[in-house]
């Protein structure tokens, strides 16, 4: 595990635990890359916004996050700069945008594709 920071806008830094796997040609160099990056900052609502990939392996974390705000507050998850989601990740996504707990802004078509195509079975 690679330990990695979340950044409020207000609160000071909280610790969380990434898991990080070697792909690709840093497989050979044996370098561990970060697969998720979270920021949080007020705009002028609460905005998490996500950089890399989102999987079954890491979502837990984007949601204990989203969990540890208090109710009724709806955070803005901006996937500007989301590289990659698996369908665990998006099945996430979707339960939490229909239960209104979270806004999608800037979400990939792909991500939206899936969501309609999960609904839809």
């Amino acid at each position: 595990m690679i330990s990695a920071f979340i950044l409020p806008a207000s609160h000071p830094p909280m610790r969380v635990n990434i898991r990080s796997r070697s792909i690709g040609p840093v497989v050979a160099s044996g370098a561990i890359v970060a697969l998720l990056k979270i920021q949080r900052r007020m705009d002028p609502t609460l905005v998490f916004t996500v950089s890399g990939r989102l999987d079954v392996e890491n979502v837990g974390e984007l949601c204990h996050l989203i969990d540890a705000e208090p109710a009724g507050v709806v955070v803005v998850l901006d996937l500007t700069d989301l590289v990659l989601a698996d369908q665990d990740a998006v099945r996430y996504l979707r339960d939490y945008e229909t239960g209104g707990r979270i806004v999608l802004r800037n979400c990939p078509a792909y991500i939206r594709a899936w969501m309609a195509a999960e609904e839809n079975h």
